[in-house]
C-alpha cells in the first residue's frame, strides 16, 4: 500500500481532529482487545478441559463477573480522584503478571481447576479498575460532539480483534498447546501498556474539595446523580435486568456449543467470530441506523432481538441454525453497547464519569453474577437448554415492564446534567 493511500486510510479510520493522544489510546485498546479475544476462547476451553461439571463451568464465569460487583464502586471513586492513565498502567501490569503465571503453571503441568478459578477472579479484579478508568479517558481526549465516532472506532477494534480475530486464534493456539494462548496474551498486554504510556492527558477533572470528602460520600453522589437522570437510570436498570437473563444463558455457552451443537474447540471459537461479524456489520450501519430510528425505538428493537435470541437457541440443536442467530445477536450487542456508552459520556459531567460509570458497571456485572449462578444451577439440574428458557421468559416479562420507560432514551442527548444537591 502506497503512503498516500495509507495516510488517507488512517485519516478515515482515525481522523486527525480527534488528536494524537486518541490514536495512542485506540492503539492500546485494540492491542489489549486482541489479547482478551484470544483468552475469550482459550479461557473457557481451559476450564472445560479441567472439569465437565456445569456448575464449575458457570462458577468460572461468575468469578470473572463478581469483582465489578464487589469493587466497582470503589474503582469509580478512585478514578475520579487519581490519575486515570496511571490506574490503567498499574493494574494492567498486574494483569500481565497474573496471565504469565497462569501460562507458566500450564507449561509445567501444575494447573488445576482451583488455580484457574483463583486466577480468573484476580484478572476480573484488575479489569474492574482498568476498564472503569479507560472509559473515562476518552471524554477527556475528544470533544463531546465527536464521542459517537470515537466510541465507534474503539468498538470497531473491539469487534474486529476481540470478537472476530481473537477467539479463533485463541482456539487454534489452545489446540496447539494449552499454554500458548496465555503466553501470547501476556505479550499483548505488555504492548498495550507501552502504547497507553504514550497518551498525553489533560488535567484531571477533580471535584473541588474532593480531598475533604469521604469515599462513601463520593459513591453516594454517583448513585444520586444516576437516580436523578432518567435516561441513564433507565439504561442501568435495563442492563442489570437483561444481564441476569443473558448471564444465565451465556455462562454455559461453551457446554451448549460443544455438547448440544456438537462443535469442537475451533467451532466454539467460531461462535464468537460469527457474533463479531454481526457486530462489524452493526458498526458499518450504525450511523445510517441512528439517523432513521430514534434511540428509544432502537433500544426497544434490541431488547426484542435479545429475547427472541434466547428462545431460538433453546429450540435448536443445529449449528447451521444457531450461527445466524449469533450473527444477529452480535449486531444487536454492538448497537446497544455503542448507544449506551455514548449516552452516558455525553450526559455525565467529567468529574463524575468514574462514579457514574461504576454504578453502570455494578448493574452490568451484578446482573451477570446473579444470572450465571442461576444458569449453572439450572443447567446442572435441568439440562443445558434450561438457562435459555429462563432467559427467554425473563426477558419477555421485562420488555413489557420497561417498554414505556425507554422513551427517556430519546431525550438522552442533552448537555451534561449537574449533580443534584443532597
Amino acid at each position: 500500500m502506497s503512503r498516500p493511500i495509507l495516510n488517507r486510510t488512517v485519516e478515515i479510520v482515525l481522523p486527525r481532529r480527534l488528536g494524537v493522544p486518541f490514536r495512542w489510546l485506540v492503539g492500546s485498546s485494540w492491542v489489549s482487545n486482541l489479547g482478551d479475544g484470544i483468552a475469550l476462547a482459550a479461557g473457557p476451553l481451559l476450564v472445560a478441559s479441567l472439569t465437565d461439571q456445569a456448575f464449575l463451568v458457570a462458577l468460572a464465569s461468575l468469578l470473572q463477573w463478581a469483582p465489578p460487583l464487589l469493587f466497582g464502586l470503589w474503582a469509580g471513586a478512585l478514578t475520579d480522584r487519581v490519575d486515570r492513565r496511571l490506574i490503567v498502567i498499574t493494574v494492567d501490569s498486574l494483569r500481565g503478571l497474573i496471565i504469565a503465571a497462569l501460562a507458566i503453571a500450564i507449561a509445567v503441568d501444575r494447573i488445576s481447576i482451583g488455580l484457574v478459578l483463583v486466577a480468573l477472579f484476580l484478572l476480573g479484579t484488575t479489569e474492574v479498575f482498568a476498564d472503569n478508568s479507560s472509559a473515562t479517558i476518552l471524554p477527556m481526549l475528544v470533544h463531546r460532539d465527536d464521542l459517537a465516532i470515537a466510541n465507534a472506532r474503539l468498538q470497531t477494534g473491539f469487534v474486529t480483534v476481540n470478537q472476530l480475530a481473537g477467539p479463533p486464534v485463541g482456539a487454534a493456539l489452545f489446540a496447539t498447546g494449552m499454554a500458548w494462548p496465555f503466553a501470547a496474551q501476556t505479550l499483548l498486554v505488555l504492548a498495550a501498556l507501552l502504547l497507553i504510556s504514550r497518551v498525553v492527558m489533560p488535567p484531571h477533572p477533580r471535584d473541588r474539595g474532593a480531598e475533604q470528602k469521604s469515599v462513601h460520600r463520593d459513591i453516594a453522589e454517583g448513585f444520586r446523580w444516576v437516580r436523578h437522570h432518567a435516561a441513564v437510570r433507565t439504561l442501568v436498570l435495563t442492563i442489570f435486568t437483561f444481564n441476569i437473563t443473558f448471564g444465565a444463558a451465556w455462562s454455559v455457552l461453551v457446554l451448549y456449543a460443544t455438547q448440544r451443537l456438537g462443535l469442537g474447540a475451533i467451532g466454539f471459537g467460531l461462535v464468537t467470530t460469527v457474533s463479531a461479524v454481526g457486530g462489524l456489520i452493526g458498526t458499518l450501519a450504525y450511523g445510517w441506523i441512528t439517523r432513521r430510528i430514534s434511540l428509544g425505538n432502537l433500544m426497544r428493537i434490541g431488547l426484542i432481538v435479545e429475547t427472541l435470541t434466547h428462545l431460538a437457541l433453546a429450540l435448536t440443536t443445529s449449528p447451521w441454525v444457531a450461527m445466524p442467530i449469533f450473527f444477529v445477536f452480535g449486531a444487536h450487542a454492538f448497537i446497544w453497547g455503542t448507544t449506551s456508552v455514548t449516552v452516558r459520556q455525553r450526559a455525565v459531567p467529567a468529574a463524575l464519569q468514574g462514579r457514574v460509570g461504576s454504578v453502570n458497571l455494578v448493574g452490568v456485572f451484578g446482573g451477570l453474577v446473579i444470572g450465571s449462578g442461576i444458569g449453572g444451577l439450572l443447567a446442572q439440574h435441568s439440562g443445558l437448554t434450561a438457562p435459555f428458557w429462563f432467559a427467554f421468559a425473563g426477558s419477555a416479562v421485562f420488555v413489557v415492564l420497561i417498554w414505556r420507560q425507554l422513551r427517556h432514551i430519546a431525550h438522552a442527548d442533552d448537555q451534561p446534567t449537574p449533580l443534584p444537591e443532597p
